[in-house]
């Protein structure tokens, strides 16, 4: 059997955000990754991208590039599929780079990212003008008494949608407490027209059992998101018993394949989600999401508008400005 080889070459980017991006880790300026050429021996060229987030549990930036400096210049697929789990980015990465994207325009509903704080008040109507239906709001990022009260007109503003909160693991198990009865309680006001859909993220990582023991206490739906950041990751949630939501971040869950598989296999509910990647990535994310997320979920690549937009020749400077 032949076995195939590709060149490879890689060449890192910088990509500005329209304005920080507030979240309970701080403030993000920029977004940092790796663009992946192969070059199979009939001059066939393919792309992949590693995206990683070390805070939500992938490797960083700087393990990414020195994993690929020290790799031969002519890969194989063993190779490829010998990257170790430590290095989940660069599994997406490389494995996105053999795999044949389709084109073809993805349909599928979005949910767009509300700036934190009082911003989101004032945001949510130019987004709804361009077709958002689902917005995520971020939260565990000021006061919490602050946060309620903006929590408090955003769900009243006049419109049928749905609301997400995201607290990236910023709360406490009180906090987790208080914002999930007053979810319960405003579901329950028939004056609302916003749909709370879940609260993502509440505690942090190593408290899994309590949000598991929250997720039953509540009519308010949680969801996992850092708790669910690798594949390894999800399987071990699964296995200790959560049967709720599912974010999944493609880019830094690891190989693709093995994605596909356990979701095929388990059925769980998923809403695959967005790393702020550019759009070699974005392609196969969304291949994937348009496979596997759960079919009334939005999934979450609305956050176009938090970035600065990229030139139409982007990729291709990348290579000729070296």
């Amino acid at each position: 059997m032949e076995i195939l080889t590709y060149q490879f070459e890689f060449r890192d980017y910088q990509r500005q955000f329209q304005s920080p991006l507030k979240t309970n880790y701080g403030s993000w300026k920029v977004r940092e990754g790796i663009i992946l050429r192969f070059t199979n021996k009939i001059g066939k060229v393919s792309y992949g991208e590693i995206a990683p987030i070390s805070w939500f549990g992938s490797e960083t930036i700087e393990q990414a590039k020195a994993f690929c400096d020290q790799l031969p210049r002519e890969l194989t697929q063993e190779v490829i599929f010998s990257i170790p789990d430590t290095l989940p980015a660069c599994q997406f990465g490389f494995e996105s780079a053999l795999e044949e994207v389709s084109d073809r325009e993805q349909h599928l509903e979005c949910s767009a990212l509300l700036p934190a704080g009082e911003a989101a008040l004032e945001t949510w109507q130019k987004l709804w003008s361009e077709g958002y239906r689902t917005f995520k709001w971020k939260i565990g990022v000021e006061a919490i008494a602050a946060e309620l009260e903006v929590f408090k007109q955003l769900v009243r503003i006049p419109v049928s949608a749905k609301l997400r909160l995201d607290a990236n693991g910023g709360l406490s198990y009180s906090q987790a407490n208080l914002w999930l009865q007053t979810c319960d309680r405003l579901k329950e006001d028939p004056t609302i027209s916003i749909e709370i859909e879940y609260l993502e993220q509440p505690l942090a990582v190593t408290e899994f059992a309590a949000m598991l023991e929250l997720s039953h206490s509540y009519k308010s739906t949680i969801a996992l998101d850092e708790s669910v950041a690798t594949l390894q990751q999800l399987q071990q949630c699964y296995q200790q018993g959560w049967r709720g939501i599912f974010i999944i971040k493609p880019a830094i869950a690891g190989f693709p394949s093995r994605l596909r598989q356990f979701c095929q296999r388990y059925q769980i509910d998923t809403v695959f989600s967005s790393v702020f990647e550019t759009q070699i990535g974005k392609s196969v994310a969304l291949k994937l999401a348009t496979e596997l997320s759960s079919p009334h979920r939005a999934i979450g690549f609305g956050v176009d508008h938090l970035l600065q937009e990229q030139d139409s020749h982007w990729l291709e400077n990348l290579w000729n400005t070296r």
